[in-house]
């Protein structure tokens, strides 16, 4: 089963990369922007390197990619100037939304043939396993976890769905 979901998630980000290459932005672009997305108040550099899995110089150089291009912006914090927020703008929330238009429609060539019965059965299994392995990693003390907390799910089958 690990082959398979593998498998089809690796297919899937292949046509996503085919999909979105005339936009002029990467994967990890897009996840870094989905992150800030969703935080209204900015994150730090280091809490959105923790929250995709990356250290300090892969998020430093993929932040710089994306100032450069003005879809975020970093700004010192309000109570310790020390750290700097990194902020989503204008012009990366157009481009998310573009690359939702671009989801919905990879969703419907993924899903075709699939009732939506079926799609929420897959949905509520992949739940589960996702649960039962943060359990695993966590264990006693591990802090495993924030890798993707907070994130909301993008196996949505609704007309606004993003992936």
């Amino acid at each position: 089963m690990g082959f398979l979901v593998h498998d089809v998630s690796r297919m899937r980000r292949t046509l996503f990369d085919q999909a979105v290459k005339n936009l002029g932005i990467t994967r990890a672009q897009w996840w870094a922007l989905a992150n800030l997305s969703r935080e209204g108040e900015g994150i730090t550099q280091s809490q959105l390197a923790q929250a995709l899995d990356v250290g300090k110089v892969t998020i430093g150089g993929l932040l710089d990619r994306l100032e450069t291009a003005a879809y975020i912006v970093r700004k010192a914090d309000r109570t310790d100037r020390r750290l700097k927020r990194v902020f989503i703008t204008e012009r990366g929330y157009g481009i998310m939304d573009e690359m939702a238009a671009i989801g919905r429609q990879l969703n419907s060539v993924v899903m075709k043939g699939i009732s939506i019965d079926q799609i929420h059965l897959a949905e509520e299994v992949l739940h589960q396993m996702r649960q039962n392995l943060r359990m695993e990693l966590r264990g006693p003390s591990s802090e495993v976890g924030a890798l993707d907390d907070g994130l909301e799910d993008h196996l949505d089958i609704s007309e606004g769905a993003e992936l």
